[in-house]
Protein backbone atom coordinates (compact mmCIF):
# COMPACT_ATOMS: atom_id res chain seq x y z
CA UNK A 1 0.00 0.00 0.00
CA UNK A 2 3.05 2.47 0.81
CA UNK A 3 3.86 1.57 -3.15
CA UNK A 4 0.84 3.08 -4.23
CA UNK A 5 1.06 5.85 -2.08
CA UNK A 6 4.23 6.56 -4.01
CA UNK A 7 3.12 5.55 -7.49
CA UNK A 8 0.15 7.59 -7.79
CA UNK A 9 1.49 10.92 -7.98
CA UNK A 10 3.93 9.70 -10.88
CA UNK A 11 0.90 8.21 -12.83
CA UNK A 12 -0.93 11.09 -12.53
CA UNK A 13 2.58 12.92 -14.05
CA UNK A 14 2.85 10.46 -16.82
CA UNK A 15 -0.53 11.35 -17.42
CA UNK A 16 -0.33 14.63 -17.91
CA UNK A 17 2.80 14.87 -20.35
CA UNK A 18 0.99 14.09 -23.60
CA UNK A 19 -1.68 16.79 -22.84
CA UNK A 20 -2.06 19.66 -25.10
CA UNK A 21 -1.55 23.03 -22.91
CA UNK A 22 -3.70 25.14 -25.35
CA UNK A 23 -6.69 23.05 -25.50
CA UNK A 24 -6.35 20.93 -22.16
CA UNK A 25 -5.89 23.48 -19.23
CA UNK A 26 -8.96 22.06 -17.35
CA UNK A 27 -8.13 18.51 -17.89
CA UNK A 28 -4.61 18.87 -16.64
CA UNK A 29 -6.26 20.32 -13.98
CA UNK A 30 -8.80 17.47 -13.23
CA UNK A 31 -6.49 15.15 -13.87
CA UNK A 32 -4.28 16.46 -11.26
CA UNK A 33 -6.70 17.11 -8.72
CA UNK A 34 -8.35 13.82 -9.20
CA UNK A 35 -4.80 11.50 -8.77
CA UNK A 36 -4.10 13.70 -5.51
CA UNK A 37 -7.58 13.12 -3.94
CA UNK A 38 -7.21 9.19 -4.97
CA UNK A 39 -3.80 9.23 -3.29
CA UNK A 40 -5.41 11.16 -0.27
CA UNK A 41 -8.10 7.71 -0.08
CA UNK A 42 -5.82 5.35 -0.18
CA UNK A 43 -3.62 7.11 2.70
CA UNK A 44 -7.22 7.10 5.26
CA UNK A 45 -7.36 3.22 3.97
CA UNK A 46 -3.67 2.95 5.28
CA UNK A 47 -4.61 4.67 8.25
CA UNK A 48 -7.25 2.47 9.13
CA UNK A 49 -5.53 -0.70 8.79
CA UNK A 50 -2.81 0.54 10.68
CA UNK A 51 -1.89 -1.32 14.07
CA UNK A 52 -1.73 1.56 17.52
CA UNK A 53 -0.36 -0.96 19.55
CA UNK A 54 2.21 -2.68 17.12
CA UNK A 55 6.15 -1.92 18.44
CA UNK A 56 7.64 -2.61 14.83
CA UNK A 57 7.12 -0.89 11.52
CA UNK A 58 4.27 -1.67 9.24
CA UNK A 59 3.35 -2.17 5.47
CA UNK A 60 7.00 -2.77 5.06
CA UNK A 61 7.98 -3.50 1.74
CA UNK A 62 11.45 -4.42 0.62
CA UNK A 63 13.20 -3.87 -3.07
CA UNK A 64 16.90 -3.99 -2.43
CA UNK A 65 18.86 -3.20 -5.44
CA UNK A 66 22.46 -1.79 -4.46
CA UNK A 67 24.73 -3.19 -1.92
CA UNK A 68 25.05 0.28 0.14
CA UNK A 69 21.55 1.14 -0.01
CA UNK A 70 18.35 -1.18 0.57
CA UNK A 71 14.91 0.82 -0.77
CA UNK A 72 13.20 -0.56 2.41
CA UNK A 73 9.71 1.62 3.14
CA UNK A 74 7.40 1.24 5.99
CA UNK A 75 5.59 3.71 8.81
CA UNK A 76 5.26 3.68 12.09
CA UNK A 77 2.98 6.23 14.79
CA UNK A 78 5.63 8.82 14.18
CA UNK A 79 5.83 8.76 10.28
CA UNK A 80 1.86 7.96 9.73
CA UNK A 81 0.93 11.40 10.56
CA UNK A 82 3.05 12.97 8.57
CA UNK A 83 2.29 11.19 5.23
CA UNK A 84 -1.42 12.27 6.03
CA UNK A 85 -0.68 15.19 5.88
CA UNK A 86 0.94 15.31 2.70
CA UNK A 87 -2.12 13.55 1.02
CA UNK A 88 -4.33 16.06 3.00
CA UNK A 89 -2.38 19.00 2.06
CA UNK A 90 -1.57 18.31 -2.00
CA UNK A 91 -4.84 18.24 -3.35
CA UNK A 92 -5.57 21.62 -1.45
CA UNK A 93 -2.05 23.01 -3.12
CA UNK A 94 -3.44 22.42 -6.48
CA UNK A 95 -6.93 23.62 -5.72
CA UNK A 96 -5.13 27.19 -4.42
CA UNK A 97 -3.68 28.10 -7.73
CA UNK A 98 -6.91 26.87 -10.04
CA UNK A 99 -7.29 30.25 -12.08
CA UNK A 100 -4.27 32.36 -11.11
CA UNK A 101 -1.46 30.36 -12.92
CA UNK A 102 -1.22 31.83 -16.66
CA UNK A 103 1.42 29.99 -18.23
CA UNK A 104 3.00 26.36 -17.61
CA UNK A 105 0.16 24.93 -16.19
CA UNK A 106 0.93 21.23 -16.99
CA UNK A 107 4.65 22.00 -15.38
CA UNK A 108 3.77 23.46 -12.17
CA UNK A 109 0.91 20.77 -11.61
CA UNK A 110 3.83 17.94 -12.42
CA UNK A 111 5.63 19.71 -10.15
CA UNK A 112 3.51 19.34 -7.17
CA UNK A 113 2.53 15.92 -8.00
CA UNK A 114 6.45 14.61 -8.09
CA UNK A 115 6.55 16.98 -4.62
CA UNK A 116 4.33 15.08 -3.08
CA UNK A 117 5.82 11.56 -4.31
CA UNK A 118 9.28 12.55 -3.01
CA UNK A 119 8.09 13.89 0.63
CA UNK A 120 6.07 10.51 1.33
CA UNK A 121 9.04 9.08 0.53
CA UNK A 122 10.73 11.18 3.39
CA UNK A 123 8.69 9.94 5.43
CA UNK A 124 8.55 6.31 4.80
CA UNK A 125 12.20 5.40 3.99
CA UNK A 126 13.87 2.91 6.04
CA UNK A 127 17.30 4.36 5.79
CA UNK A 128 19.14 7.30 6.08
CA UNK A 129 21.30 7.25 2.61
CA UNK A 130 17.57 7.34 0.89
CA UNK A 131 16.34 9.34 3.83
CA UNK A 132 19.27 12.11 2.14
CA UNK A 133 18.10 11.77 -1.05
CA UNK A 134 14.57 12.43 -0.80
CA UNK A 135 15.28 15.03 1.81
CA UNK A 136 17.35 17.05 -0.93
CA UNK A 137 15.27 15.70 -3.98
CA UNK A 138 12.10 17.80 -3.05
CA UNK A 139 14.52 21.06 -3.15
CA UNK A 140 14.55 20.84 -6.81
CA UNK A 141 10.63 20.86 -7.61
CA UNK A 142 10.38 23.46 -4.99
CA UNK A 143 13.22 25.68 -6.34
CA UNK A 144 11.85 25.98 -10.33
CA UNK A 145 8.39 26.36 -8.32
CA UNK A 146 9.35 29.72 -6.67
CA UNK A 147 12.07 30.79 -9.20
CA UNK A 148 8.97 30.54 -12.20
CA UNK A 149 6.02 30.80 -11.07
CA UNK A 150 7.14 33.29 -8.00
CA UNK A 151 4.88 36.49 -7.40
CA UNK A 152 7.46 39.45 -8.44
CA UNK A 153 10.77 39.77 -10.14
CA UNK A 154 12.55 38.92 -6.27
CA UNK A 155 11.31 35.51 -7.04
CA UNK A 156 14.71 34.64 -8.42
CA UNK A 157 16.93 35.82 -5.29
CA UNK A 158 14.02 34.33 -3.39
CA UNK A 159 14.08 30.62 -4.91
CA UNK A 160 18.29 30.74 -4.81
CA UNK A 161 17.85 31.47 -1.17
CA UNK A 162 15.97 28.64 -0.74
CA UNK A 163 18.29 26.08 -2.63
CA UNK A 164 21.82 27.36 -1.65
CA UNK A 165 20.51 27.81 2.14
CA UNK A 166 19.21 24.49 2.59
CA UNK A 167 21.56 22.57 0.36
CA UNK A 168 24.71 23.91 2.42
CA UNK A 169 23.31 22.72 5.64
CA UNK A 170 22.97 19.22 4.01
CA UNK A 171 26.38 18.88 3.64
CA UNK A 172 27.04 18.12 6.64
CA UNK A 173 24.53 15.79 6.77
CA UNK A 174 26.14 13.74 4.38
CA UNK A 175 29.12 13.41 5.69
CA UNK A 176 27.28 12.28 8.80
CA UNK A 177 26.06 9.17 7.03
CA UNK A 178 29.29 8.94 5.09
CA UNK A 179 31.21 8.39 8.19
CA UNK A 180 28.25 5.90 9.61
CA UNK A 181 28.48 3.96 6.71
CA UNK A 182 32.10 3.82 6.97
CA UNK A 183 32.39 2.57 10.73
CA UNK A 184 28.77 0.47 11.05
CA UNK A 185 28.92 -0.95 7.61
CA UNK A 186 24.97 0.06 7.15
CA UNK A 187 22.68 3.06 6.90
CA UNK A 188 19.46 0.90 7.83
CA UNK A 189 17.96 2.89 10.39
CA UNK A 190 17.50 -0.14 12.87
CA UNK A 191 21.14 -0.82 12.09
CA UNK A 192 22.16 2.42 13.15
CA UNK A 193 20.11 2.67 15.96
CA UNK A 194 21.16 -0.54 17.44
CA UNK A 195 24.84 -0.01 17.01
CA UNK A 196 27.27 1.20 20.04
CA UNK A 197 28.42 4.23 19.36
CA UNK A 198 30.67 6.38 21.65
CA UNK A 199 29.65 9.00 22.92
CA UNK A 200 32.37 11.74 21.34
CA UNK A 201 31.26 9.79 17.95
CA UNK A 202 27.53 11.24 18.63
CA UNK A 203 28.76 14.46 19.39
CA UNK A 204 30.25 14.86 15.98
CA UNK A 205 27.59 12.99 14.11
CA UNK A 206 24.88 15.23 15.51
CA UNK A 207 26.49 18.47 15.07
CA UNK A 208 26.37 17.59 11.30
CA UNK A 209 22.67 16.43 10.92
CA UNK A 210 21.62 19.13 13.48
CA UNK A 211 23.35 21.79 11.17
CA UNK A 212 21.33 20.61 8.42
CA UNK A 213 17.82 20.23 10.29
CA UNK A 214 18.55 23.76 11.88
CA UNK A 215 17.88 25.17 8.22
CA UNK A 216 15.23 23.60 7.17
CA UNK A 217 13.09 24.17 10.82
CA UNK A 218 14.57 26.99 10.52
CA UNK A 219 16.41 28.49 13.81
CA UNK A 220 17.98 31.90 13.96
CA UNK A 221 20.48 32.71 12.38
CA UNK A 222 19.49 30.03 9.43
CA UNK A 223 15.97 31.87 8.73
CA UNK A 224 16.61 34.09 6.31
CA UNK A 225 15.48 32.22 3.76
CA UNK A 226 11.78 31.06 4.50
CA UNK A 227 10.33 34.64 5.06
CA UNK A 228 11.47 35.71 1.45
CA UNK A 229 10.55 31.49 -0.23
CA UNK A 230 7.09 32.51 1.67
CA UNK A 231 6.61 36.07 0.11
CA UNK A 232 7.27 35.05 -3.90
CA UNK A 233 6.47 31.62 -4.04
CA UNK A 234 2.65 31.34 -5.34
CA UNK A 235 0.16 30.06 -3.09
CA UNK A 236 0.14 26.93 -3.49
CA UNK A 237 4.18 26.67 -2.91
CA UNK A 238 3.25 28.42 0.21
CA UNK A 239 0.92 26.12 1.51
CA UNK A 240 3.49 23.45 0.79
CA UNK A 241 6.46 25.56 2.88
CA UNK A 242 4.76 26.00 5.72
CA UNK A 243 2.59 22.27 5.54
CA UNK A 244 5.31 19.73 5.03
CA UNK A 245 8.91 21.54 4.10
CA UNK A 246 9.42 22.85 7.86
CA UNK A 247 7.92 18.83 9.06
CA UNK A 248 10.99 17.65 7.43
CA UNK A 249 13.20 18.95 9.99
CA UNK A 250 10.36 17.42 13.20
CA UNK A 251 10.57 13.98 11.21
CA UNK A 252 14.42 14.17 11.51
CA UNK A 253 14.62 15.29 14.98
CA UNK A 254 12.32 12.39 15.92
CA UNK A 255 13.63 9.72 13.69
CA UNK A 256 17.33 10.62 13.34
CA UNK A 257 18.96 12.42 15.95
CA UNK A 258 16.68 10.86 19.05
CA UNK A 259 16.51 7.60 17.96
CA UNK A 260 19.62 7.16 16.80
CA UNK A 261 22.06 9.33 18.87
CA UNK A 262 20.50 9.80 22.09
CA UNK A 263 23.10 10.25 24.59
CA UNK A 264 23.96 13.37 22.25
CA UNK A 265 21.12 14.69 22.34
CA UNK A 266 21.07 14.80 26.07
CA UNK A 267 24.04 16.37 25.79
CA UNK A 268 23.21 19.08 23.45
CA UNK A 269 19.78 19.35 24.46
CA UNK A 270 20.56 22.92 26.99
CA UNK A 271 22.01 25.02 23.37
CA UNK A 272 18.67 23.67 21.26
CA UNK A 273 16.75 24.96 23.86
CA UNK A 274 18.66 28.40 24.20
CA UNK A 275 18.22 28.46 20.73
CA UNK A 276 14.74 27.66 20.63
CA UNK A 277 13.85 30.17 22.97
CA UNK A 278 16.20 33.13 21.06
CA UNK A 279 14.47 31.22 17.87
CA UNK A 280 10.41 32.11 19.23
CA UNK A 281 11.41 35.60 21.08
CA UNK A 282 13.21 37.02 18.22
CA UNK A 283 10.63 35.19 15.26
CA UNK A 284 7.67 36.79 17.32
CA UNK A 285 9.54 40.51 17.85
CA UNK A 286 10.00 40.39 14.13
CA UNK A 287 6.40 39.45 13.14
CA UNK A 288 5.26 42.41 15.28
CA UNK A 289 7.31 44.53 12.61
CA UNK A 290 6.29 43.36 9.38
CA UNK A 291 4.50 45.28 6.50
CA UNK A 292 3.72 42.07 4.06
CA UNK A 293 1.18 39.94 5.31
CA UNK A 294 3.19 37.01 3.94
CA UNK A 295 6.09 37.63 5.92
CA UNK A 296 4.35 38.28 8.49
CA UNK A 297 2.99 34.71 8.36
CA UNK A 298 6.02 33.34 7.87
CA UNK A 299 7.47 34.56 10.24
CA UNK A 300 5.01 33.76 12.79
CA UNK A 301 5.56 30.00 11.57
CA UNK A 302 9.13 30.26 12.97
CA UNK A 303 7.90 30.92 16.24
CA UNK A 304 5.24 27.89 16.25
CA UNK A 305 8.23 26.08 14.95
CA UNK A 306 10.37 26.29 18.06
CA UNK A 307 7.88 25.37 20.33
CA UNK A 308 7.79 22.68 18.72
CA UNK A 309 11.63 22.13 18.60
CA UNK A 310 11.44 22.86 22.63
CA UNK A 311 8.95 19.85 23.42
CA UNK A 312 11.06 17.66 21.20
CA UNK A 313 14.14 17.82 23.07
CA UNK A 314 12.17 18.22 26.59
CA UNK A 315 12.99 13.98 27.05
CA UNK A 316 9.40 13.54 28.41
CA UNK A 317 6.44 11.40 26.15
CA UNK A 318 4.20 14.31 26.63
CA UNK A 319 6.43 16.90 25.48
CA UNK A 320 7.30 14.90 22.13
CA UNK A 321 3.49 13.88 22.06
CA UNK A 322 2.86 17.77 22.09
CA UNK A 323 5.13 18.91 19.64
CA UNK A 324 3.74 16.25 17.15
CA UNK A 325 0.81 17.41 17.33
CA UNK A 326 1.90 20.79 17.06
CA UNK A 327 3.35 20.13 13.77
CA UNK A 328 0.05 18.56 12.55
CA UNK A 329 -1.78 21.86 13.34
CA UNK A 330 0.45 24.07 12.24
CA UNK A 331 0.58 22.11 9.08
CA UNK A 332 -3.17 22.74 8.42
CA UNK A 333 -3.78 26.48 10.39
CA UNK A 334 -0.47 28.28 8.98
CA UNK A 335 -1.45 27.20 5.10
CA UNK A 336 -4.69 28.34 5.77
CA UNK A 337 -3.62 31.69 6.90
CA UNK A 338 -1.75 31.97 3.82
CA UNK A 339 -4.55 30.90 1.77
CA UNK A 340 -6.77 33.37 3.14
CA UNK A 341 -4.46 36.60 3.06
CA UNK A 342 -2.08 35.53 0.55
CA UNK A 343 -4.63 33.66 -2.22
CA UNK A 344 -8.12 35.93 -1.49
CA UNK A 345 -6.64 38.98 -0.55
CA UNK A 346 -3.81 39.17 -3.02
CA UNK A 347 -5.38 37.68 -6.26
CA UNK A 348 -8.47 40.58 -5.74
CA UNK A 349 -5.77 43.80 -4.51
CA UNK A 350 -3.10 42.53 -6.35
CA UNK A 351 -1.11 44.25 -2.71
CA UNK A 352 0.74 42.58 -0.03
CA UNK A 353 1.39 45.84 2.26
CA UNK A 354 -0.90 45.83 5.26
CA UNK A 355 -1.13 49.30 5.64
CA UNK A 356 -3.04 49.60 2.57
CA UNK A 357 -5.92 47.14 3.93
CA UNK A 358 -8.77 48.33 6.16
CA UNK A 359 -12.45 47.31 6.73
CA UNK A 360 -12.79 44.47 5.11
CA UNK A 361 -15.82 43.42 7.18
CA UNK A 362 -17.76 46.05 5.49
CA UNK A 363 -17.84 44.24 1.62
CA UNK A 364 -16.28 40.63 3.03
CA UNK A 365 -18.32 39.49 6.43
CA UNK A 366 -17.86 35.78 5.38
CA UNK A 367 -14.10 36.16 4.61
CA UNK A 368 -13.70 38.19 8.12
CA UNK A 369 -15.55 35.15 10.11
CA UNK A 370 -13.22 32.62 8.53
CA UNK A 371 -10.30 35.18 8.91
CA UNK A 372 -11.26 35.19 13.11
CA UNK A 373 -11.41 31.59 13.56
CA UNK A 374 -7.86 30.75 11.47
CA UNK A 375 -6.29 34.30 13.92
CA UNK A 376 -7.79 32.22 17.42
CA UNK A 377 -6.66 28.78 16.00
CA UNK A 378 -3.32 30.54 15.20
CA UNK A 379 -3.19 32.18 18.09
CA UNK A 380 -3.48 28.29 20.09
CA UNK A 381 -6.99 28.86 21.66
CA UNK A 382 -8.63 25.90 23.36
CA UNK A 383 -10.81 23.56 21.04
CA UNK A 384 -8.05 24.12 18.57
CA UNK A 385 -5.71 21.67 17.72
CA UNK A 386 -2.66 24.50 18.21
CA UNK A 387 -3.90 24.52 21.95
CA UNK A 388 -3.75 21.20 22.48
CA UNK A 389 0.20 20.50 21.04
CA UNK A 390 1.54 24.19 22.43
CA UNK A 391 0.11 23.30 25.98
CA UNK A 392 1.64 19.76 25.62
CA UNK A 393 5.13 21.19 23.94
CA UNK A 394 5.43 23.61 27.24
CA UNK A 395 4.31 21.36 29.52
CA UNK A 396 7.12 18.92 28.84
CA UNK A 397 9.85 21.53 28.34
CA UNK A 398 8.74 22.92 31.70
CA UNK A 399 9.24 18.99 33.48
CA UNK A 400 12.79 19.60 31.90
CA UNK A 401 13.57 22.75 32.65
CA UNK A 402 11.27 25.43 34.59
CA UNK A 403 13.44 29.00 32.92
CA UNK A 404 13.09 27.45 29.26
CA UNK A 405 9.43 26.54 30.05
CA UNK A 406 8.62 29.97 30.95
CA UNK A 407 10.61 31.37 28.03
CA UNK A 408 8.79 29.42 25.99
CA UNK A 409 5.04 30.50 27.70
CA UNK A 410 6.33 33.93 26.50
CA UNK A 411 4.39 32.72 22.89
CA UNK A 412 0.88 32.82 24.13
CA UNK A 413 1.57 36.71 24.73
CA UNK A 414 3.28 37.97 21.81
CA UNK A 415 1.56 35.20 19.07
CA UNK A 416 -1.78 36.88 20.79
CA UNK A 417 -0.46 40.20 19.47
CA UNK A 418 0.58 40.07 16.07
CA UNK A 419 -2.56 37.61 15.77
CA UNK A 420 -5.04 39.89 17.04
CA UNK A 421 -2.99 42.94 15.30
CA UNK A 422 -3.15 41.73 11.87
CA UNK A 423 -6.90 40.75 11.85
CA UNK A 424 -7.81 44.24 13.40
CA UNK A 425 -5.83 45.65 11.08
CA UNK A 426 -7.54 44.21 8.08
CA UNK A 427 -11.13 43.70 9.55
CA UNK A 428 -12.31 46.64 11.08
CA UNK A 429 -12.30 50.52 10.60
CA UNK A 430 -13.64 52.87 7.68
CA UNK A 431 -13.57 50.66 4.53
CA UNK A 432 -9.65 51.87 2.89
CA UNK A 433 -9.67 54.36 0.25
CA UNK A 434 -6.78 52.29 -1.47
CA UNK A 435 -9.05 49.17 -2.23
CA UNK A 436 -11.97 48.81 -4.84
CA UNK A 437 -15.61 47.20 -4.25
CA UNK A 438 -14.86 43.88 -3.98
CA UNK A 439 -17.21 40.36 -3.77
CA UNK A 440 -16.79 38.43 -0.63
CA UNK A 441 -14.98 35.00 -0.64
CA UNK A 442 -15.50 32.38 -3.77
CA UNK A 443 -16.79 28.87 -3.13
CA UNK A 444 -14.09 27.62 -4.44
CA UNK A 445 -12.19 29.48 -2.39
CA UNK A 446 -13.93 28.41 1.00
CA UNK A 447 -13.48 25.13 -0.17
CA UNK A 448 -10.21 25.14 0.03
CA UNK A 449 -9.82 27.03 3.77
CA UNK A 450 -12.91 24.42 5.22
CA UNK A 451 -11.17 21.75 5.19
CA UNK A 452 -8.53 22.93 7.22
CA UNK A 453 -10.13 24.34 10.15
CA UNK A 454 -12.15 21.50 10.08
CA UNK A 455 -8.87 19.08 10.91
CA UNK A 456 -7.80 21.62 13.30
CA UNK A 457 -11.21 21.56 15.24
CA UNK A 458 -11.82 17.71 15.18
CA UNK A 459 -8.47 16.61 16.75
CA UNK A 460 -8.45 19.75 19.05
CA UNK A 461 -11.67 18.51 20.83
CA UNK A 462 -10.76 14.68 20.25
CA UNK A 463 -6.67 14.82 20.33
CA UNK A 464 -6.66 10.94 21.58
CA UNK A 465 -7.65 10.52 18.50
CA UNK A 466 -3.90 11.38 17.62
CA UNK A 467 -2.69 10.05 20.62
CA UNK A 468 -3.16 6.72 20.30
CA UNK A 469 -1.51 5.89 17.48
CA UNK A 470 1.54 8.19 18.49
CA UNK A 471 1.98 6.52 22.33
CA UNK A 472 3.57 3.57 21.36
CA UNK A 473 6.02 4.94 18.48
CA UNK A 474 7.23 7.91 21.21
CA UNK A 475 7.48 5.62 23.85
CA UNK A 476 9.83 3.62 22.16
CA UNK A 477 11.91 6.94 21.61
CA UNK A 478 12.62 7.01 25.28
CA UNK A 479 12.00 3.71 26.81
CA UNK A 480 13.12 -0.01 25.73
CA UNK A 481 9.50 -1.32 25.54
CA UNK A 482 8.88 -5.03 25.70
CA UNK A 483 6.03 -6.70 23.45
CA UNK A 484 3.09 -7.62 26.04
CA UNK A 485 -0.34 -9.96 25.50
CA UNK A 486 -2.95 -6.71 24.60
CA UNK A 487 -0.47 -3.50 24.35
CA UNK A 488 -4.11 -1.92 23.34
CA UNK A 489 -4.40 -1.73 27.60
CA UNK A 490 -2.68 1.23 28.90
CA UNK A 491 -1.83 -0.33 31.80
CA UNK A 492 0.21 -2.96 30.39
CA UNK A 493 2.19 -0.85 27.97
CA UNK A 494 3.00 1.18 31.18
CA UNK A 495 4.15 -1.75 33.30
CA UNK A 496 6.07 -2.46 30.11
CA UNK A 497 8.30 0.18 30.41
CA UNK A 498 11.86 0.18 31.56
CA UNK A 499 14.87 2.26 31.46
CA UNK A 500 17.41 1.18 28.12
Amino acid sequence: MLSALLLIPLIGSLALLPISEESGVTRMKQIALTTSMVNFIVSIVLWGEFDSSSLQYQFVQEFNTLSFCHLNIGIDGISLYFVLLTTFITPLCILSNWDNIKFGMKYFLIAFLLMETLLIAVFVVLDLMLFYIFFESVLIPMFLVVGIWGGSVTRIRASFLLFLYTLAGSLFMLLSIMVIYYNIGSTDFTVVSLSNMSLDAQKVLWLGFFLSLAVKSPMVPFHIWLPRAHAEAPLGASILLAALFLKLATYGYLRILITMLPDATSYFSPLVQTMAVVTLIYSSLATLRQTDFKALVAYSSIGHMAIVILGLFSNTIVGIEGAIALSIAHGVISPAMFALVGGVLYDVHHTRTIRYYRGLAVYMPVFVAMFFITTAFNMAVPLSLNWVGEALSLAGIFQKSPIIGVLGASSIVLSACYSIFLFNRLSFGAYSQYLSFTTDISRREFMLVLPMLLVALIFGIMPNVIFTDLHVAVTQLLYAVEPVADLTNIEAAVDALGGK
